[in-house]
């Protein structure tokens, strides 16, 4: 089962108790990258969030909001901070008496300086509440997790198209080969017969160069290997999980033995398909950036 790294998911709660809203954006990375903004009633409950995404989504840039907002008289209890609101009121007087300056406002000001109110928290109602909100935040993962599962399909039928298309190039190859074959030996045929009848000819040197001359242009071991490496890639794409990192491994072999075979070819025909090979396997890669 292969997954996109894009995906999102949003989830609702609206009861008499609490509105509470999450969204669940994810895009590629190479690690999973978390971006949490969350109620500040509930800011030490970050690490769990962390691990809740940790455990699903697995790798990706992802981006989560979670809006809290409690409607019960319970989960909005405020008070006045009374011992600052005091200190506040009696400097901003004193300020007021030596600067000689109006004291209408200085109530009004006083109470709109930081941390003037205070909000209770019932760490009873807040844990309940919490579990609430961590249903809507499982659910909003689930969908996210959909989503990309959704997406990976459509990689996956892309990825598969393909990688059939370098197989057929591939057998391509392996009907030309043949004859690419026949015409290097013409070409060492006509070769060997004006260096043999050269009075330097060395025998035993000739044929040290000619196997080695051979087997610098046999392609036989490379387009078995790529044949498994394309049959790899093909049954890790089927597997149960999704393996964007194997993939990229088998991609960067496949690489390797195209590149070889167009090294080695010494044939028109074979290096347009090589090039051809080239371009599905870039179009592969492009899409593995976006799998997990």
């Amino acid at each position: 089962m292969i997954k996109s790294m894009t995906g999102f998911g949003r989830a609702v709660l609206d009861n008499q108790e609490m509105n509470v809203q999450v969204e669940v954006k994810t895009l590629n990375s190479k690690f999973l990258d978390t971006n949490i903004k969350i109620s500040s009633l509930y800011y030490d409950k970050e690490i769990e969030v962390k691990n809740l995404i940790s455990d699903q989504l697995e790798r990706g840039k992802v981006n989560i909001s979670i809006s809290y907002t409690p409607k019960s008289e319970e989960g909005n209890k405020v008070r006045v901070n009374m011992p600052l609101v005091r200190s506040y009121f009696n400097e901003l007087n004193l300020a007021a008496e030596e600067l000689q300056t109006n004291k209408e406002d200085i109530f009004r000001m006083v109470m709109m300086l930081p941390d003037a109110y205070l909000k209770e928290t019932d760490e009873d109602s807040k844990e309940k509440h919490w579990q609430q909100v961590r249903g809507v935040l499982l659910e909003a993962i689930n969908k996210c997790d959909e989503f990309r599962i959704a997406e990976g399909e459509v990689l996956k039928n892309k990825l598969s198209t393909y990688v059939d298309e370098i197989e057929i190039l591939l057998e391509k190859v392996n009907s030309r080969d043949p004859e690419r074959m026949v015409k290097i030996r013409e070409r060492l045929n006509k070769q060997v017969s004006d260096f043999v009848n050269s009075e330097n000819f060395d025998p035993n040197r000739f044929e040290q160069e000619l196997i080695y001359y051979i087997e610098k242009l046999d392609i036989s071991e490379e387009k078995v290997r790529l044949a498994n490496h394309l049959k790899l890639f093909k049954e890790t794409l089927g597997g149960d999980s999704s393996r964007g990192k194997k993939l990229n491994f088998i991609s960067q072999e496949i690489g390797r033995e195209i590149n070889t075979i167009g090294a080695k070819a010494n044939d028109a025909e074979i290096q347009r398909f090589v090039v051809n090979m080239k371009d599905y396997l870039e179009k592969i890669k492009e899409q593995l950036y976006n799998i997990i």
